[in-house]
């Protein structure tokens, strides 16, 4: 392959181990390897909150090279229990919990350091997690940057995107009933913990439905149709809106104000140009907090994963650090 030829997944693996590891307070997370037992380890970090991992994440990696590790985080995907469960309590699931759960499972796995990839809210826990674990992290490889600060929050979840989606916006704000000074954030959070499904069900698509119509620079139908469907719409909007109505248990401006323990971690930042879901002001602000990482801007993307730029400046980046 010459350098200026474009990158794309590698070919589908499949898992080689599997579990589900006890992390307290009655939480389990599903776990999977793949790739080579003997190769550099990666772990993936997958966004949402709660968005749970799939198949071709794997594929992101070489897997002659990489120990590739995937873990759904709490109450998603095949993790126990899951937050579309009528009595679900998200009271321990916070992000200091998600990182204390990475060092588990870490040390379950038996690997000394890993290198962690993280896209959109998978890059707001591995900032938290390698800027409480520098030790850990061989390399950091982020993408779509998303830290909770207010302004962040505001622009997607409270009207600041409107400007860009206006007709999409309608349909999500309309979709509950705000109290006087109340923000959308919180109007959602009381419509989602009600246990009616007539009430949280539609709340639930609504909120997913924002996030899915507006990740990519140009709409998929069949991004939107999946992320409608009842259990994973659930989950998805419940633990999202619980992380932001708390700030992730972050400190305004924490991650960033933080960047300066990176600076002897190899990374590298990749953001689309047009992400309207975690626009580029703060991969940039992240930048300069930590330039000793490489920013990739990608003039023609939004803000998914597997928009053309985005995954061949995140393939080039795995391929390099693989060794």
């Amino acid at each position: 392959m010459t350098d200026d030829t474009p990158r794309t997944l590698y070919q589908p693996i499949e898992p080689h181990q599997t579990g589900l590891l006890p992390v307290g307070d009655g939480h389990a997370i599903f776990w999977e390897v793949s790739g080579n037992p003997d190769g550099k380890p990666v772990v993936f970090l997958h966004g949402g909150p709660g968005g749970g991992t799939n198949p071709r994440q794997r594929r992101l990696f070489d897997p002659e090279r990489y120990r590739i590790v995937l873990l759904d985080q709490r109450m998603c995907g095949r993790s126990t229990p899951h937050a579309a469960e009528p009595d679900a309590d998200l009271t321990a699931n916070t992000t200091w919990t998600l990182v204390a759960d990475l060092e588990l499972l870490r040390e379950h796995l038996g690997i000394e350091r890993w290198q962690v990839f993280g896209g959109s809210w998978g890059s707001t826990l591995a900032l938290a997690y390698a800027q409480t674990h520098p030790e850990r992290v061989t390399e950091l490889v982020l993408r779509g940057i998303f830290t909770l600060r207010q302004s962040e929050l505001d622009w997607f979840y409270e009207g600041g995107a409107a400007a860009v989606y206006p007709d999409l916006w309608e349909t999500y704000a309309g979709a509950v009933t705000r109290r006087e000074r109340e923000t959308y954030v919180a109007a959602y959070h009381r419509a989602l913990s009600d246990p009616d499904p007539a009430v949280h069900g539609p709340a639930a698509v609504a909120w997913t439905t924002w996030e899915s119509a507006t990740v990519t620079l140009l709409q998929r139908p069949e991004m939107i149709a999946e992320s409608a469907e009842a259990s994973h719409a659930t989950a998805f909007a419940r633990i999202e809106n619980h992380f932001f109505l708390h700030h992730g248990w972050l400190t305004e401006g924490q991650l960033v104000r933080d960047a300066g323990l990176l600076r002897d971690i190899p990374g590298v930042i990749v953001q689309g140009r047009y992400d309207m879901c975690t626009p580029a002001m703060t991969a940039w602000d992240l930048h300069r907090a930590w330039p000793e990482a490489e920013l990739v801007i990608v003039p023609d993307a939004g803000h998914a994963f597997d928009e053309p730029g985005i995954l061949d400046a995140l393939v080039r980046a795995t391929d390099r650090f693989a060794g």
